[in-house]
């Protein structure tokens, strides 16, 4: 599998508690236009809007594995829970399924690493 870095949107400090959101998925076909679009206008703004810090986006451009791979950092688990459960992070996330498959999350504590998984 061969990962590119894309794009390290923020440099910023490890602070206790903080933890990474890590979400992945395949972009659908015939949506790749589409799909960066979204990105760039919405989805990306969104997150930061919500509270999410983008931190990392990669992308495979051949072999096995997620074609994306994008993580943000959320100061606590508390304020995590607050935006899992928001009427913006389900909007967004409803709008995002139009665009990719086979979509995963996890959520790990930000162990100030550029690349966790």
């Amino acid at each position: 599998m061969t990962t590119i870095i894309v794009h390290a949107l923020l440099e910023r400090k490890t602070v206790p508690d903080m933890l990474k959101l890590l979400m992945q998925w395949d972009i659908k076909m015939g949506r790749e236009q589409d799909f960066s679009e979204f990105v760039v206008r919405e989805f990306a703004p969104r997150l930061m809007q919500l509270g999410i810090e983008p931190s990392e986006v990669l992308y495979t451009m051949y072999g096995e594995g997620p074609q994306m791979l994008t993580m943000g950092v959320v100061e606590n688990q508390e304020k995590l829970s607050e935006i899992m459960q928001s009427n913006g992070w389900k909007k967004l996330h409803e709008k995002l399924m139009t665009y990719v498959t086979n979509y995963s999350q996890k959520v790990v504590v930000d162990n100030g690493s550029d690349f966790q998984i």
